[in-house]
């Protein structure tokens, strides 16, 4: 299943409701499930970005779904990315 990382932005609505993140974190999880994905992880990043997501989706009609239904609850902003791993890496240099 394809990796993406969502780079996330709190919005001014999400910092005055920090504190909510958890409760949200895990109705993403779920939703993302309903999807046939997995959020593999979420890290507080310090700089640019203020979280750190890892998904597993099944494609990028799932990956831009998530970012939509997430940027219209409006907490955040997000810029997602396939991610390849090493193996994908390889694959694609040798097919080059």
């Amino acid at each position: 299943m394809p990796t993406y990382i969502s780079l996330m932005r709190f919005t001014e609505q999400g910092v005055k409701a920090v504190k909510d993140h958890p409760k949200r974190r895990e109705a993403a999880a779920k939703g993302i499930e309903a999807m046939g994905g997995k959020l593999l992880h979420t890290y507080l990043t310090m700089g640019r970005y203020d979280v750190v997501a890892v998904l597993d989706l099944p494609d990028d009609d799932a990956a831009a779904k998530f970012a939509l239904i997430t940027g219209r609850q409006g907490n955040v902003s997000t810029e997602t990315m396939r991610a390849f791993d090493e193996g994908e890496f390889d694959r694609l240099l040798n097919s080059l």
